[in-house]
């Protein structure tokens, strides 16, 4: 039997996604697979498989807190057992997943986590609904918690400089960070530099392939959420930082399977998505203790700088890969109330009078 091999790391990361799915619903009722067939051809894998971790979420709830369903096990459960569930059932859940225990450990769910779980449940149903195979649809009768803004955390311009110029000499770095800093100092500084210098996600960052950089042109090939390509052009200092680095990786023999890899970790395998997260953490932790610096944060702050220098909420949506502008939007309303600020101070009426 011949070995499917991906051709690269999104097909890679497919493919684990739907062995994971597949685990999952061995779990489930049996019905549930109607579910996933039926949304297959325009969800991701990931989107499938973070859709079966909520919904099995919900039967466990069941399982545990239903003395009548607690009888029978979770796989054996028939279609029907969902017009059993009531709006209340589904509040109850929700309420619960607010604060549980799970393997001696507290688990906590905040607004937006409940509304995810919620959306998944209201898919799950719909989808029945509207197929006509149950007569009910309590998750619609559930109004998707009330989310609050909150407000967006990014590095101010003098802090980037900071956190750029800490990966170059590490000086705040303990003794045994500093062994590691010799060997990954300019990869960390490429790394860093890209995901400032284009505001693209990390998973889209440690998916790129040696061969997805054009320097013609100065572009990326990217592989965006929802499985489209889209090129995202880099100025100066990422050309340098870039170059830099390839110069470097030309000498290092990449484990096998991982020869295309454009980052590479100690072990000379592609970079993961935890490995990047904890890079981000070490050296922005030097700079600034009072935000929460992540790889999404280096995100807001392209989006953040793109959008003061441009005005144009457009583009910084298409640069994002933002589908809806008014994601995009949400999130930098602040930018545009504090340019109207600065518009109400530019303009003067008369001079001022000399006592």
């Amino acid at each position: 039997m011949a070995v499917l091999k991906p051709d690269n790391y999104h097909d890679e990361q497919n493919l684990q996604n739907i062995i994971k799915l597949r685990a999952v619903l061995d779990t489930l009722p049996s019905f549930c697979k109607t579910f996933f067939r039926g949304i297959e051809e325009y969800t991701s894998t990931r989107t499938r498989l973070a859709y079966a971790y909520d919904i099995r979420m919900f039967f466990e709830f069941l399982h545990e807190k239903n003395s009548v369903l607690a009888k029978t096990e979770i796989t054996d459960y028939p279609l029907s057992v969902l017009d059993q569930v009531t709006r209340l059932d589904i509040q109850e859940y929700l309420e619960h997943i607010s604060l549980y225990q799970k393997d001696g450990k507290a688990i906590t769910n905040d607004e937006r986590g409940k509304a995810r779980k919620l959306a998944s449940l209201r898919s799950f149903y719909n989808y029945y609904f509207e197929n006509e195979m149950i007569e009910k649809n309590p998750a619609a009768l559930v109004p998707l918690p009330k989310l609050h803004e909150k407000e967006i955390i990014r590095l101010e311009p003098n802090e980037v400089a900071i956190l750029l110029d800490q990966v170059e000499d590490g000086t705040k770095l303990t003794k045994k960070e500093l062994e590691y800093h010799k060997k990954t100092k300019v990869r960390d500084i490429a790394l860093l530099t890209l995901l400032l210098g284009t505001g693209i996600r990390v998973s889209e960052c440690v998916g790129l392939d040696i061969s997805d950089i054009n320097f013609d042109v100065n572009g990326i090939k990217i592989r965006r959420k929802g499985g489209y390509e889209a090129v995202i052009y880099f100025g100066d200092e990422v050309e340098t930082a870039l170059l830099d680095y390839l110069e470097e990786r030309e000498r290092i023999i990449p484990a096998e399977g991982h020869e295309n890899a454009l980052f590479l970790s100690l072990q000379n395998r592609r970079i993961a998505v935890r490995s990047v997260e904890n890079l981000v953490k070490k050296y922005a932790s030097r700079v600034t203790t009072l935000k929460k610096i992540t790889p999404h944060k280096l995100r807001s702050t392209y989006g953040t700088s793109l959008y003061q220098e441009t005005g144009d909420i457009y583009l910084v949506a298409d640069v994002l890969g933002h589908k809806d502008v008014n994601t995009t939007r949400k999130h930098y309303a602040a930018q545009a109330d504090e340019r109207r600020r600065r518009a109400a101070r530019a303009v003067q009426l008369r001079e001022k009078r000399k006592d």
